[in-house]
C-alpha cells in the first residue's frame, strides 16, 4: 500500500503531531519522498509528493510572508510540511501565522519533536517506500505465475480471466479487424463502442506500437499481439496499478504465443479451404447448386461473390534462390492473414506469379458485401490487387480472371483496381450519338424484335452475357430451367445469324444489349425501340 500522511502519524516512534484539525482527505495524501530544506523559496527543488521538513531558520514571521512561503511549498507539489521543534532551534512550537497560512492553503502542517531527528523521519519514509516496491514486485510475480499457469491451459480465456481476477482490469483479445476472440468477462460479447477508434488506429500500425485513451471516464489501452505479424489486439479496460503495469509485457507475450500457436494449429483447415477453392475453380461450368453448397460449407452464404487477386511480392525481386523462397513464404503468410480476415477463408496461393516468378499470386473469393479495400489495406498494404465484379458463385472464375487482369492497372495506380462492368461500356455509350447507337443496336437485335417472343429472347441473351456465359446463373436469374435458356439462345442465334462462341459476334450482342438497357428511348410495338423525335427547329 502507498505510504500516507496518516501512516506516519500512526507511528509512535516518530511522535509527529498535526498543528490544526486537518481534514481526513488531506491526511490520505501519498508521501513519495522526504527532504529537508530551510530555503525561503524551496519550490523549484521539489518534484511533488514530498514531506518537506524545516527547522524554520529563515521562516518569515508576518502573516503575508508566511502565506507566500506556504504558497511556494504548495505550488512546488509538497504533500506535507513538517516543522522541527526543540531546544536550540528557532521554534519550540509552531508559530500561529504559519499554522493559519497552512490551514488556509489546505497544506498539512506537522511538528517533529526535539527527540526525533529528521533522519529518522527520512529513513521511515524510504523504508516504507521500499516495502511498497517489494509488495508491488511480489504481487507482480504472483500475477505472472498465475498467468503462466493459465497459459498451459486451453485457449485465451483462462489467461484473461486470471488477469482480471488478479488486477481488477478488464481484458479482451480481438482479431486484427477488431472482432472479439476472447474475454475475461463471460458477459462481454462485443468490444466497448468507445474503443473502436483506438483499436483501428493500433491495428493500422501493425506491431509498431500501442495506444491508450480515456473515454467516458474509462481508461482504455490497446496492445498489438503477435511475433512477426499482427495476430490480434489486447484491449485493457481500466487503470492498472504499478504491479499490474509491470505484468502487461508478460501478458502480451503469453497471449502472442497463444495466437501464434493457434495460427499453426489452423494450418490444416486453411489448406482444406484452399483445396476447396481449387476444386471450385477447376470446373469450367460448375452446377449452381454445387457451387453454392461448397461456399455454404465454409460459412460463405452471400448470394453473390467476387474474386480478389493480390500480388504479394515484386517478381523481379524474387527471381530465384533464397529470395524466391522468402517470397513464397511471404505469400503464404499474407494468404493466412487474408484467410483469417475474410469470412469463409477461401484463399489460395497459386504456384507462380506473373512471368513465372516463384512468389505466386494470392486468389480469394469473398462475399459481395465485404469491404475488400479495408481488408487489403490492413493485410496487403501497398501491394497490387485486383477486385473482380460480383457474380453468382458458379461464375466466380470469370470474376477472378478479371481481377487478375487488373493487376497491371493496380501496379500503375498504386491502389487496388476494381472491375466495374459499367465503366468501359458507359464511356463508349456516352461518347456515341444516341441515334447512331440505337441504330447499331437495331441492326444487331432487329431480327429478335420481329419474333413473337422477341423481348424474352433479348432478356435471356442479356442475362447470359451479364453472367459471363454461366448457364445456371442465367437460369436462376430468369427463374427458368437451364435447358430453356439454351433453347432460347439457340433460337436467338438462328434468327440473328450470330454465334456465341465467336468473339466478334459476342461483343456485338453484348454492346447491343447494353445500349438497349441503358438507352432512354421509348419502346414501340414488338419491343423495338422507337428513336426519339427529331429536335424542333426554332420558329416551328
Amino acid at each position: 500500500m502507498p505510504l500516507r500522511i496518516s501512516d506516519l502519524l500512526a507511528r509512535s516512534d516518530l511522535a509527529l503531531s498535526v498543528t490544526y484539525d486537518v481534514p481526513p482527505r488531506l491526511l490520505d495524501r501519498t508521501i513519495e519522498a522526504a527532504t529537508v530544506s530551510d530555503l525561503p523559496v524551496p519550490g523549484k527543488w521539489l518534484q511533488g509528493g514530498e514531506l518537506l521538513m524545516t527547522i524554520g531558520l529563515l521562516l518569515p514571521s508576518d502573516p503575508a510572508a508566511c502565506r507566500a512561503y506556504v504558497r511556494e511549498v504548495t505550488e512546488g507539489g509538497a504533500a506535507c510540511l513538517a516543522l522541527g521543534l526543540g531546544q536550540g532551534l528557532p521554534y519550540q512550537e509552531a508559530p500561529a501565522p504559519l499554522v493559519a497560512a497552512a490551514e488556509e492553503a489546505g497544506l498539512p502542517l506537522l511538528t517533529v519533536p526535539d527527540e526525533v531527528p529528521f533522519i529518522a523521519v527520512t529513513k521511515a519514509v524510504f523504508d516504507a517506500r521500499a516495502d511498497e516496491q517489494r509488495e508491488v514486485l511480489h504481487r507482480a510475480f504472483a500475477t505472472q505465475r498465475r498467468l503462466t499457469a493459465a497459459a498451459a491451459g486451453d485457449g485465451l480465456r483462462p489467461m484473461l480471466a486470471e488477469w482480471t481476477a488478479a488486477t481488477g482490469v478488464g481484458a479482451a483479445v480481438l482479431d486484427p479487424l477488431g472482432r472479439l476472440l476472447a474475454t475475461g468477462d463471460r458477459a462481454q460479447h462485443t468490444p466497448p463502442p468507445q474503443a473502436r477508434d483506438l483499436v483501428e488506429r493500433v491495428a493500422a500500425r501493425g506491431l509498431r506500437g500501442s495506444a491508450s485513451s480515456t473515454a467516458g471516464g474509462q481508461q482504455l489501452e490497446v496492445q498489438p499481439l503477435g511475433a512477426r505479424r499482427l495476430r490480434g489486439l489486447l484491449l485493457l479496460t481500466g487503470r492498472p496499478d504499478d504491479a499490474a503495469r509491470s505484468v502487461v509485457p508478460g501478458l502480451v507475450s503469453l497471449l502472442s504465443l497463444e495466437l501464434e500457436r493457434r495460427h499453426l494449429r489452423d494450418e490444416p483447415e486453411r489448406r482444406r479451404r484452399s483445396a476447396l477453392l481449387s476444386e471450385l475453380l477447376a470446373a469450367e461450368d460448375p452446377a449452381a447448386d454445387r457451387a453454392r453448397d461448397m461456399l455454404h460449407s465454409v460459412g460463405l452464404t452471400a448470394e453473390r461473390v467476387r474474386g480478389v487477386v493480390v500480388e504479394p511480392e515484386d517478381g523481379r525481386e524474387a527471381a530465384n534462390g533464397a529470395a524466391g523462397e522468402a517470397a513464397a513464404a511471404a505469400a503464404q503468410e499474407m494468404a493466412a492473414d487474408l484467410a483469417l480476415a475474410i469470412p469463409g477463408g477461401l484463399v489460395r496461393v497459386t504456384g507462380t506469379g506473373p512471368g513465372g516468378t516463384p512468389g505466386g499470386l494470392i486468389e480469394a473469393v469473398v462475399g459481395e458485401d465485404l469491404d475488400v479495400r479495408d481488408v487489403l489495406a490492413r493485410f496487403a498494404p501497398h501491394r497490387p490487387a485486383g477486385i473482380g465484379p460480383a457474380t453468382a458463385p458458379e461464375a466466380v472464375r470469370v470474376s477472378l480472371r478479371q481481377a487478375a487482369g487488373l493487376l497491371a492497372v493496380s501496379r500503375s495506380a498504386g491502389e487496388p483496381a476494381e472491375a466495374r462492368q459499367s465503366q468501359a461500356s458507359r464511356l463508349l455509350l456516352d461518347l456515341g450519338d444516341r441515334r447512331t447507337l440505337h441504330g447499331y443496336a437495331d441492326s444487331v437485335l432487329g431480327p429478335l424484335d420481329l419474333a413473337d417472343n422477341g423481348e424474352e429472347l433479348i432478356a435471356t441473351l442479356a442475362a447470359w452475357l451479364e453472367t459471363g456465359g454461366a448457364w445456371d446463373a442465367t437460369s436462376r436469374r430468369l427463374g427458368v430451367h437451364r435447358h430453356t435458356v439454351r433453347n432460347r439462345l439457340d433460337k436467338a442465334m438462328d434468327l440473328t445469324g450470330r454465334r456465341l462462341d465467336d468473339p466478334d459476334d459476342r461483343f456485338d450482342l453484348w454492346l447491343a444489349t447494353r445500349i438497349r438497357r441503358g438507352g432512354a428511348a421509348t419502346t414501340g410495338t414488338g419491343g423495338r425501340p422507337t428513336p426519339p423525335p427529331p429536335p424542333t427547329r426554332p420558329g416551328r
